[in-house]
């Protein structure tokens, strides 16, 4: 058995015979390493049979969901195997948590690539032509997601479209009601909140079309290759369903680097180093796939990124709420909760603008 690695989470034992039982290369198991990142899920990388391989899996202590998020995340990666949507391949799933210690677990290939919210390698970092580049790609890779028919991807019923945009901001209100059950939240501390949802409500689109969303989708959640400017692969599929994949959008203009000290934090080194495309860009690359924006109203972006803020806001607070209630670090709460104030602060900039 390999070593490094605690058995409780991956057993190779187990592995080699379950890989073995689905026609995979044998042999022993070669070059194992954990791969970090953003991410509580467990990410091995290894070699067998001269073929290269990434699982993923849960965290040590599963949570409720843990597993059906996994068994999600590897159903949404089988169908986009074979679009043109820059995703890690998916190899082979094991849906049965039984198999191995309580845990779903599914193969994926290894992807050569780099997160520019954390590291900015050359040549990337002195070159602006590339950096600019790499935003427009991001827009690019999403319009390639937009694009999937989820019904030929056999998924149908992956989502709950119907009544998707409706029920957001009542959805999330509630979520963020839900936070003052916590001994120690003194409550929802957000100027404008009440302002934001108004808006949001009044002025919701009333054509939209629904598709594949990866449900998180800023430059954390992407990989870019070393050698140039093209997006490797999105990643981290935990929040994909069936909805309107301009919120994808809305959601990359809501995080995009600005001017202000919150985004610069959900950007990292690419934002600080700067060079990169303005919003409205953005939206044009997207754009450039027809297949994207048939019946769907991107002049309604403005929307679409306002609810970015408020979503993504609301979710960022429940972990300062967590922090007040002593289940959270604090300097985390208070640094998510800064982050939140931020989002809230660039909504009403979208609006006004």
């Amino acid at each position: 058995m390999p070593e490094g690695i605690d058995p409780e989470l991956v057993d190779f034992d187990v592995l080699a015979a379950w890989m073995d039982d689905r026609g995979l290369p044998g042999g022993p198991f070669e070059d194992v390493a954990p791969l970090t990142g953003g991410t509580q899920n467990v990410l091995v990388r290894f070699r067998r049979g001269g073929g290269d391989y990434v699982l993923r899996r849960g965290p040590r202590h599963l949570r409720a969901r843990t597993n059906e998020v996994l068994r999600r995340e590897a159903r949404v990666l089988t169908a986009l195997n074979d679009t043109d949507v820059p995703a890690p391949r998916l190899i082979a799933a094991c849906p049965d948590e039984t198999v191995m210690n309580g845990a779903v677990f599914y193969l994926m290939t290894p992807v050569d690539g780099f997160n520019a919210s954390v590291t900015l390698p050359e040549p990337h970092a002195s070159d602006s032509k590339i950096r600019r580049e790499m935003g427009l790609n991001a827009a690019r890779a999403l319009s390639a997601l937009g694009s999937v028919d989820h019904e030929a991807a056999e998924l149908g019923d992956y989502g709950r479209p119907d009544g998707f945009l409706e029920r957001q901001v009542g959805r999330w209100t509630a979520e963020l009601e839900s936070y003052s059950e916590l001994d120690g939240y003194p409550g929802p501390e957000i100027p404008g909140f009440a302002g934001v949802a108004r808006w949001l409500e009044d002025n919701r689109p009333t054509t939209w079309r629904p598709g594949v969303m990866h449900g998180d989708y800023h430059l954390a959640n992407l990989m870019f290759s070393p050698a140039g400017p093209d997006v490797a692969a999105i990643v981290d599929w935990e929040m994909s369903t069936i909805g309107d994949p301009l919120l994808d959008l809305g959601w990359l203009l809501a995080t995009w680097p600005g001017e202000d000290a919150e985004s610069a934090l959900l950007a990292g080194p690419l934002g600080a180093a700067g060079g990169l495309p303005a919003p409205d860009e953005l939206v044009a690359a997207y754009a450039e796939r027809p297949a994207a924006t048939a019946g769907r109203d991107l002049s309604a972006i403005t929307w679409y990124a306002v609810l970015a803020c408020f979503k993504l806001g609301i979710v960022l607070e429940g972990t300062h709420a967590r922090a007040c209630a002593g289940k959270a670090s604090k300097s985390t709460g208070d640094l998510l909760h800064a982050i939140t104030l931020g989002l809230f602060r660039r909504a009403h900039a979208f609006i006004a603008a």
